[in-house]
């Protein structure tokens, strides 16, 4: 999930978005009976460098809950406030695990009090 859909969606946030702004995203990468989802938030933390917050998630797709007539609500594709999803811690330490050593991350990753889980990288839009 790092490489395919989280990493990209990092690069492409802070091409687009101007100095001194807080912009976010959410991505989903799907299975047949799963996709899982991934809340990114970034903003300038230095020169050079761009703070990221990423909080993952999966919603079960799976076709006993489309027989048992109860597929995925929209709601669960979001986190609160606006939505019913809950980040899963493992799920996410793993991503920004990846993401951290891809894009050559500052330091560990930290929590915030929001459910996410944060990195500072050096600012390379290759």
């Amino acid at each position: 999930m790092a490489r395919a859909v989280v990493e990209p969606a990092v690069r492409e946030l802070v091409r687009q978005y101007p100095r001194g702004r807080s912009f976010s995203t959410t991505v989903t990468l799907g299975g047949d009976d799963f996709s899982m989802c991934a809340h990114i938030r970034a903003r300038w933390a230095a020169p050079g460098q761009v703070r990221i917050a990423l909080a993952c998630w999966v919603v079960n797709r799976d076709t006993a809950r489309h027989l048992g007539d109860n597929p995925p609500a929209e709601e669960e594709m979001r986190l609160p406030p606006d939505g019913t999803a809950e980040w899963d811690e493992e799920l996410t330490s793993r991503v920004i695990g990846h993401l951290a050593t891809r894009m050559d991350a500052l330091a560990t990753a930290l929590p915030t009090t929001d459910g996410h889980l944060t990195i500072t990288v050096p600012l390379v839009l290759t």
